[in-house]
């Protein structure tokens, strides 16, 4: 297992993610006045010109200078007014919350309920938008991160697209361990976040808007109820050499670097989806039990906790006795569903072993005897799963 410095945890937590080094060294690069330097408004430039071959598309990306609920919030300021009828798909706890940030501005939330064991169903949801596609945008998770669930919206998307919904995709745990169309699955606002799969610290978000979603942020009826999370503020920055708010430099140079380091790496999407294969093999051989019953992403994976534990109890042990943070949970899944991080700079072998030890070490020590040792199958998984595609 790689060395960590002395009272830093290793983190196997679904966000934020480990860092590697160069990373750190570039956040510490003397750095110039971005406001006013003009070499720092073409680093930046190029900068979203990364993240927008990263994500496949040739809408314009912006970087905010906040984590990703920054970009959320912005979002639906920028695009919400009152009595706008907003179509929140969900079927996991981050879903779910969007339906509170169109509120906050006026708009009138409806929800669209998955099941929350599994994907979206298209089918389901065309059945919903043939009686009422009446939406001026819909919001909808790709990796909803408390329970792991993936949703297809390389389908979802288009299908809103068809009925004239724009579409707002958080893709903040997705991202780097998932494939990301986001011109191809016609995706007008996506959203992602520096502390995740791309495993840079936290602190920067980042979206692509299409011209479509900039049309209806610029017709809109009434001002933009925000100044910091106005994205209208934003749309000629290049060209008037203007920055609304100070970009926090050196976490720019970080995210480069982090972005840089991703491009280097061919199969990354193939690494993360061997590990998070294994993961799953190993949780089900040892006789423990996954929370959802399909459509797993390939960045988290949750696991139900054995009867008579408490979760969160569960994970504050394996954080005080062997330094490891792995996730808990939130909302109806609190201490009953843990997670691993298999996400970014996660996402290796030697990683994911020693989480997978620990935590069966953890549960012998409260009395749960499991099928296998986890470490062993996790292993024997990964050769397996050598020529997988």
């Amino acid at each position: 297992m790689a060395k960590k410095m002395q009272d830093v945890p290793l983190l196997m937590t679904p966000g934020p993610t480990q860092v590697r080094e160069n990373v750190r060294i570039a956040r510490a690069i003397e750095s110039t006045n971005p406001d006013i330097d003009p070499h720092f408004f073409k680093y930046y430039r190029k900068t979203c010109l990364k993240l927008a071959k990263f994500m496949n598309t040739n809408s314009q990306v912006l970087i905010l200078g906040g984590e990703g609920m920054l970009a959320l919030d912005a979002v639906c300021a920028s695009l919400a007014e009152k009595g706008d009828r907003v179509l929140i798909i969900e079927n996991g706890i981050f879903g779910e919350g969007f339906f509170d940030m169109v509120k906050v501005y006026g708009a009138d939330p409806v929800y669209f309920k998955g099941g929350r064991m599994r994907g979206v169903s298209p089918d389901e949801l065309r059945k919903f938008l043939e009686n009422d596609s009446d939406f001026k945008f819909a919001t909808i998770v790709h990796c909803d991160t408390p329970s792991g669930v993936l949703n297809d919206i390389s389908q979802l998307c288009p299908m809103l697209k068809s009925y004239g919904i724009t579409t707002v995709v958080d893709a903040v745990s997705s991202m780097v361990g998932e494939p990301l169309l986001t011109d191809d699955w016609e995706i007008d606002i996506c959203i992602g976040a520096s502390q995740k799969g791309i495993s840079a610290p936290p602190g920067l978000s980042f979206l692509s808007i299409s011209e479509n979603a900039w049309e209806m942020i610029e017709n809109r009826k009434t001002p933009i109820p925000s100044y910091y999370c106005n994205l209208l503020i934003w749309k000629n920055y290049f060209d008037d050499f203007w920055f609304p708010y100070t970009p926090p430099i050196s976490d720019i140079y970080g995210l480069r670097v982090a972005l840089e380091n991703i491009s280097k790496e061919k199969e990354i999407i193939i690494r993360h989806k061997k590990i998070a294969k294994a993961v799953r093999k190993t949780v089900i051989k040892a006789g423990l039990s996954l929370y959802l019953e399909a459509d797993y992403c390939n960045t988290v994976t949750g696991i139900n906790v054995p009867d008579g534990i408490d979760g969160e109890a569960l994970v504050q042990k394996i954080s005080e006795d062997h330094s490891i943070l792995i996730g808990g949970n939130f909302g109806y899944l609190k201490g009953k569903v843990i997670r691993i991080g298999h996400m970014g700079e996660n996402a290796r072998t030697e990683y994911v072993s020693e989480t997978l030890k620990v935590i069966q070490q953890t549960l012998e020590k409260e009395g749960i005897t499991l099928n296998a040792d986890m470490e062993t199958v996790f292993l024997e998984e990964m050769i397996r799963t050598k020529d997988l595609k």
